[in-house]
């Protein structure tokens, strides 16, 4: 008889997850470090006409991965910006500098992967922050970005 350990498959549900907005970016966490032993993360995200995602930076400890689903998604890739649409795949892979944000005239929907698991405390703290009344400006997400081994890339 073969034995097996404990670790169960988890099925997250259309709508299952943690929703947080944290500087005009709505995520909703599917799967967290908690749930995947830091394995993992898995979001759905919503950015709105015109908004900007994130200016370029680059990841020292975890990979991020963008998937559009709906919409236009103006993407940096340290060289310069393209903009895709659905079905494009941005893999920001540690060191890479990359960054997002909606050029368009209508949300933008997508998926974003992070391995390890984790960088989902950066949104957490961002937006706690912005709720106890902290401004959103450069300095303060770079601040809370350095807590996650995330740098401004400055070219």
């Amino acid at each position: 008889m073969i034995m097996h350990d404990s670790v169960r498959a988890l099925l997250s549900r259309p709508g299952d997850g943690e929703l947080i907005e944290a500087a005009g970016v709505e995520h909703l966490f599917r799967l967290t470090a908690a749930q995947t032993g830091g394995r993992f993360g898995f979001e759905e995200f919503t950015l709105a006409a015109g908004t900007l995602g994130a200016r370029p930076h680059v990841h020292h400890a975890h990979d991020e991965f963008f998937y559009v689903l709906d919409g236009e998604l103006t993407v940096h890739d340290g060289d310069g910006e393209t903009a895709v649409g659905p079905g494009h795949l941005l893999a920001a892979l540690r060191g890479a500098p990359h960054g997002f944000r909606n050029a368009g005239d209508r949300p933008v929907r997508g998926l974003c992967l992070y391995t390890p698991a984790g960088y989902e405390d950066y949104f957490r703290q961002v937006h706690a922050a912005v709720a106890a009344g902290a401004v959103v400006d450069d300095d303060m997400l770079n601040e809370f970005r350095s807590r996650f081994n995330t740098s401004p890339y400055l070219r």
